[in-house]
């Protein structure tokens, strides 16, 4: 009887097994998943939003020193209206996205994900911000632009049964594998579906493709068309699927985060800002092949500016990682070594003459000297800092100083003392001081030496700096 039972619950529990495997196969996320409670009034009290997004030539990357992407301006816009900081954790495999928002190490994952019945079983989906329909990417014949164009159609695949026996490429736990897995079901043959693990995202297939590593790969037709504006190679005029909703995903024990950010999609969505943004990242064909060219986009370079060696010669002697102050010059002048401010400040580092001129320098449109002034005046700035114990809130202090002047700073401190907080911290201490010495009552303190400053000025300096400093750290190499 004991044996009996043995074996039953043996049976059992391969079956539930096999189960699990098929259920695996047919969907796109990780099965076994520890989901978190942590909703929208956790994340206030943290501070900031924790985004995953994919590193792709759409959602979200570096050009010219500026970070960008369509879904990194849609978080941008939501964050702002949420009045949250934002965090991005990057993930271009699914199932991994899938496991960290399920975890907790990300609050939301923003990329176009097709929203099917198998994924909202496990997680829940916002508002579809867009819709597309799946195509085969198929590479045109040799000599395609002297056949005619009938010759053409007839060597490309028009009716999906072609694809029986052809191998497709594709990501593991993507919509695309589970919807060839429909396809193969629906034309009553096997497509050969060779899957793909890690992190190589659709646009590096598409890509492959067109450089005839791989015969097939299906993508979004959005991301599928902007991508042919490049390799022109391509053709993805042939469907796969029907339209198809995009959202992003949340877990479901955020119900509130869920809420407010289908409000917020709402809101957005088909607005003529939205349709601007939309198009410059998946219909203005000329700017994406500039971009995609260009040593200066991270997806196939990493050269933040024209003057990379410069920042990193410098910034070693001030002790800085380089990408910070590059960053700092993008903020200055956008790396335009002839800018001009109404104040009379020039050249990268946005010096002013007797600045530049206290440090040997004449010619501030040299980048060179430029980069040199600046860095000599940000090291005696270091210096005169020297008692913020901690390195990062240190360089804080430095940067306000450089925008606004140490003097107003020194006041900030004094006030913030005053008021019983921390001087020796910049975050959510001394920079709110700052900001309020634009108000009369606290310009005018006794603890206050140098009078009237525009505070929002350098609290925002100090924050864009150290935001776009972050996104540099997610995309270029420190070396």
């Amino acid at each position: 009887m004991k044996e009996t039972i043995l074996v039953l619950l043996l049976w059992t529990f391969l079956l539930g097994a096999c189960s699990q495997a098929v259920e695996e196969k047919k969907g796109n996320t990780p099965v076994r998943l520890i989901e978190v409670a942590f909703d929208l009034p956790d994340i206030r009290e943290r501070g900031k939003l924790i985004a995953i997004m994919q590193y792709n030539p759409t959602s979200y990357f570096l050009y010219r020193g500026q970070p960008m992407g369509f879904e990194y301006e849609l978080l941008q816009k939501l964050t702002k209206q949420l009045q949250l900081e934002l965090e991005i954790r990057i993930s271009n495999d699914f199932s991994e996205a899938f496991r960290m928002l399920s975890e907790g190490e990300g609050d939301i994952i923003a990329h176009g994900l097709t929203v099917t019945k198998h994924r909202k079983e496990k997680f829940a989906f916002t508002e579809h911000y867009t819709t597309t329909r799946q195509v085969l990417v198929q590479r045109k014949p040799d000599q395609w632009r002297q056949m005619h164009p009938v010759k053409v159609e007839k060597a490309l695949i028009r009716n999906q049964i072609e694809l029986i026996g052809k191998e497709v490429y594709v990501h593991e736990n993507s919509a695309y594998y589970s919807r060839l897995l429909n396809l193969s079901e629906e034309i009553g043959g096997d497509i050969l579906i060779k899957t793909l693990r890690g992190e190589l995202e659709t646009s590096e297939l598409v890509r492959k493709v067109a450089n005839r590593e791989i015969p097939y790969t299906v993508a979004d037709q959005n991301i599928a068309e902007i991508n042919r504006t490049f390799y022109t190679n391509l053709d993805t005029k042939t469907p796969v699927s029907f339209p198809q909703r995009q959202a992003w995903a949340v877990r479901k024990s955020s119900p509130q985060l869920l809420d407010t950010l289908n409000s917020l999609i709402v809101g957005l969505r088909g607005k003529l800002e939205f349709n601007v943004t939309y198009n410059k990242y998946f219909k203005n064909r000329r700017a994406f092949s500039q971009r995609i060219q260009s040593e200066y986009f991270s997806k196939s370079g990493s050269k933040v500016s024209p003057y990379d060696p410069l920042l990193k010669q410098y910034a070693h002697q001030l002790g800085w990682d380089w990408r910070l102050l590059a960053s700092m010059v993008y903020q200055e002048s956008r790396f335009d070594p002839k800018a001009n401010s109404w104040a009379g400040a020039s050249g990268l580092m946005q010096l002013m003459p007797e600045t530049a001129a206290h440090y040997g320098v004449t010619d501030l449109t040299n980048p060179e000297e430029s980069i040199k002034a600046g860095v000599n005046y940000l090291n005696d700035l270091e210096t005169l800092w020297q008692e913020v114990p901690d390195s990062v809130e240190r360089v804080k202090f430095v940067l306000a100083s450089y925008n606004v002047g140490p003097g107003h700073i020194q006041d900030a401190r004094r006030l913030a003392e005053k008021h019983e907080n921390d001087p020796n911290t910049w975050t959510n201490e001394v920079d709110q001081w700052v900001r309020q010495k634009s108000k009369k009552k606290y310009y005018l303190d006794e603890s206050v030496k140098f009078g009237y400053c525009r505070g929002e000025e350098p609290f925002r300096y100090v924050k864009e700096i150290f935001n776009r400093y972050e996104q540099y750290q997610n995309l270029i190499a420190k070396e």
